[in-house]
């Protein structure tokens, strides 16, 4: 007997169909395993549907089809995904170390995984800053080799040889010794070996942003290191310590006095620094600014210049002329200038170069005690800190501006006392920015009466330093024991109501540690009372000062008052504390 199966109809095709859920807020974006469920069951009953609806899709179904792609497809589909980033090539992987400049940032990258931590330590996190000898060959010879970690290095430090070894940073896996590479029998010839391995690291190093040059014991000139350099077009900071960068020996060639090497350009390079060292090695009787003019020809965008002579020991020599720098180079974007130890020879050179850069904000002077400035109108109207002479601060004060200056900071002037002509120049001169002026750190004073007249030219004081006491050089004197007159001085800087720091001058007796919780001797007992006394009077007078000196010279401490508005209200004595500072 054969049975007969009914077709299904229409009606129970679609009864069927209409089992699924088409609103699309009844399906969540975080559960992408019911969203696939869902699609696998929308798709099988396309094939069971009759005549033309076979394979077809509804408008509502269609909608929720692209939907649950959308909630699968960054789990399964060809979309980039946050979690695959480990499964990247681990060429891949160490080129986007290549772009993290930070030490922090690379730890902080190579905590993420194991895979990251066996890429990012090795070759990037020991190589962003080396910090060596030029004797160290086998670092040389390393970088010279392995041009992929040379370009991992983005600071470079080269130390003399007289550096503690305390000082170096070296990545791990480089041998500090190679002996068969630092064997020869010839001293001579070593030099050239050092300095033909450091050019040719140097020069595989890419990415550098910072050089720092501290080689002064060694006949290896940064001459013959500049060349180099310039081809290393990243480079954004550049710091010399070199004798021989003041030397007067003739450029080669191929250094930077040639027509084609002027035409380099380092386009990030913003700070530069040359100095000499107090070391006889390199030093000259007669010192020029001839190559130091020749790098700085590579350098238009300079933001930052620095040029310090100091006389080497036992070696007379008269400072550099600074007349054709002065007059010559031009620096658009300089906003920090600092020359010391230089002298010119021609009167309008420092007035020429200061009238053509008007961005600079902070200026360093010390161009010898005959130089005079004649400055013409409107120049340094950017000018917040000044480091100069008295005489010099006189005449740039006294310069006028369509603008007032932001002038906030005036270090390294000495009052003589004795109410000079030039001392009362300069206070008239300073009185005009009085209100504007917030830190004074003067060279040296003379008579009280010479704090007093500042106080009054300038009586928005927040930083005060006096400096120290006596006319200028050797004969100047310490600042010795504490002073007498504590309540004098109270009443003086009681004339400055926004003073909270004031070094120059003690005020405090040396006591033990024990002796300020009542231990101690009869003599520690009658200091600290006597220091009770001298805060009382000084937080009394001067309401917002806060620091001054410790009876140590030089420690690193300050005496701090600690204040308390309930406890002074109750008539408690303000407290005193020693803490330590950054030198």
């Amino acid at each position: 007997m054969s049975s007969t199966v009914k077709p299904r109809t229409r009606h129970a095709h679609a009864r069927a169909a209409q089992r699924l859920e088409t609103r699309l807020e009844a399906y969540d974006r975080t559960d992408p395993f019911q969203a696939f469920n869902v699609l696998l069951k929308l798709l099988g009953n396309l094939p069971s549907r009759i005549g033309g609806c076979a394979f077809r899709l509804t408008p509502e179904e269609h909608r929720l089809s692209l939907h649950l792609l959308n909630i699968v497809e960054p789990f399964v589909g060809l979309a980039p995904s946050r979690r695959t980033i480990t499964r990247q090539p681990t060429e891949i992987l160490d080129n986007i170390a290549f772009c993290v400049d930070s030490k922090r940032d690379l730890l902080s990258l190579a905590l993420s995984c194991q895979r990251m931590h066996d890429i990012v330590i090795p070759r990037h996190f020991h190589y962003r800053h080396i910090r060596c000898k030029i004797s160290s060959l086998s670092v040389w010879n390393h970088l010279r080799i392995h041009r992929g970690l040379a370009r991992n290095v983005r600071r470079l430090e080269v130390l003399d040889e007289r550096a503690a070894s305390t000082e170096l940073r070296i990545p791990g896996d480089i041998l500090t010794t190679d002996t068969d590479m630092d064997s020869t029998d010839d001293e001579l010839g070593m030099h050239q070996k050092q300095e033909r391995f450091l050019i040719s690291a140097l020069g595989k190093m890419t990415s550098l942003t910072s050089f720092t040059w501290s080689c002064n014991h060694s006949p290896i000139s940064i001459d013959n290191i500049w060349p180099t350099l310039l081809k290393c077009t990243s480079l954004q900071e550049v710091d010399i310590s070199d004798n021989l960068a003041f030397s007067n020996a003739e450029l080669d060639e191929t250094d930077a006095g040639s027509a084609k090497s002027r035409a380099v350009v380092l386009p990030h390079l913003k700070t530069v620094a040359v100095r000499s060292t107090k070391h006889a090695y390199g030093s000259k009787k007669h010192p020029v600014l001839t190559r130091i003019g020749g790098m700085l020809t590579h350098c238009p965008n300079l933001e930052a210049l620095e040029i310090a002579y100091a006389q080497a020991r036992s070696v007379p020599a008269t400072h550099p002329i600074a007349d054709e720098l002065l007059l010559y180079s031009r620096f658009p974007r300089l906003t920090s200038l600092a020359l010391t130890n230089l002298r010119c020879t021609i009167p309008d050179a420092p007035a020429t170069f200061l009238a053509s850069h008007a961005h600079i904000t902070s200026l360093r002077l010390d161009l010898g005690a005959s130089t005079r400035l004649d400055l013409p109108p409107n120049t340094l109207p950017s000018l917040r800190e000044l480091h100069c002479s008295r005489d010099l601060a006189t005449a740039i004060l006294s310069c006028t501006v369509d603008n007032p200056r932001p002038l906030e900071t005036l270090t390294g002037m000495r009052l003589a006392g004795t109410g000079t002509s030039a001392d009362q120049l300069f206070l008239s001169s300073l009185r005009r920015y009085g209100t504007g002026v917030r830190r004074i750190e003067l060279a040296g004073w003379s008579e009280m009466e010479d704090i007093r007249r500042l106080a009054e030219a300038a009586p928005n004081l927040v930083w005060l330093d006096v400096g120290k006491k006596g006319a200028a050089g050797a004969g100047a004197l310490s600042r010795g024991p504490p002073v007498s007159n504590a309540a004098e001085w109270a009443l003086l800087l009681a004339g400055m109501p926004e003073l909270a720091t004031f070094h120059g001058v003690r005020f405090f007796y040396e006591v033990s540690a024990g002796a300020t919780a009542g231990g101690g001797t009869m003599a520690d007992r009658s200091r600290v009372r006597k220091n009770d006394e001298v805060a009382g009077v000084l937080a009394w007078k001067c309401v917002k000062l806060r620091r001054v000196d410790h009876w140590e010279e030089g420690g690193g401490k300050v005496v701090v008052l600690v204040r308390d508005g309930e406890r002074e209200r109750a008539g408690e004595k303000v407290r005193w504390e020693v803490r330590r500072v950054k030198t």
